[in-house]
């Protein structure tokens, strides 16, 4: 049995950047599998709420086993028959990321450690975070959770089914804390919520 976690405190907040974008970069392992099914479910979500200019999405791996190589057939099919399309190439992650993304958001436990010992003092080891530390059903009041996204890759097709849900449920708690100025940036980083069209009567 893993070793029971618990939510880490929340960093603060950047400083605000005149006119910049929220910058966030999504991990897992090799980058064709769960990585890039949080940003394709992401840059669906940051699409439908009319946050394009406001949020800037990127993956990458821990590792470089998979470099230059697409999402994994199975995550992209278990993406596409939810509506969601996974793009890009498998890159590895890089020192450079935390000056470049405002949160580096990890798949599981292992992957948190990595980008941590990769960060280069502790103002950017803050910008490391569990991307299921956000799942809304993922709260303090149960400390024993794990919030790992399990890895499919050697798994049974199903996986990345379960995959998909998991980084959906983060995701849409993410978009809604960033509009909070929780987490991310300034308050007044993203534009509110666009009014939803009146019913006629």
């Amino acid at each position: 049995m893993g070793a029971h976690r618990s939510k880490p405190t929340r960093p603060p907040a950047r400083a605000p950047r005149a006119n910049a974008p929220v910058r966030l970069l999504f991990v897992c392992l090799g980058n064709i599998c769960r990585s890039p099914t949080a940003e394709g479910v992401m840059r669906a979500l940051v699409a439908r709420e009319g946050l394009a200019g406001a949020i800037e999405l990127d993956s990458a791996g821990t590792g470089a086993w998979h470099v230059g190589e697409p999402p994994d057939a199975r995550a992209a099919q278990a993406a596409r028959e939810r509506g969601v399309r996974l793009e890009g190439a498998a890159r590895q992650a890089r020192a450079q990321d935390f000056e470049r993304f405002d949160l580096l958001l990890a798949m599981d436990a292992q992957n948190l450690r990595d980008l941590r010992r990769l960060a280069r003092d502790e103002s950017e080891r803050a910008k490391v975070r569990l991307l299921r530390e956000f799942d809304p059903a993922a709260d303090d009041r149960e400390p024993t959770r794990d919030l790992d996204v399990p890895d499919p890759y050697y798994g049974a097709g199903g996986g990345f089914a379960e995959v998909f849900e998991l980084v959906s449920a983060a995701c849409e708690g993410l978009l809604a804390e960033l509009r909070d100025g929780l987490v991310g940036g300034p308050r007044d980083a993203l534009p509110p919520r666009p009014a939803a069209p009146a019913r006629a009567s």
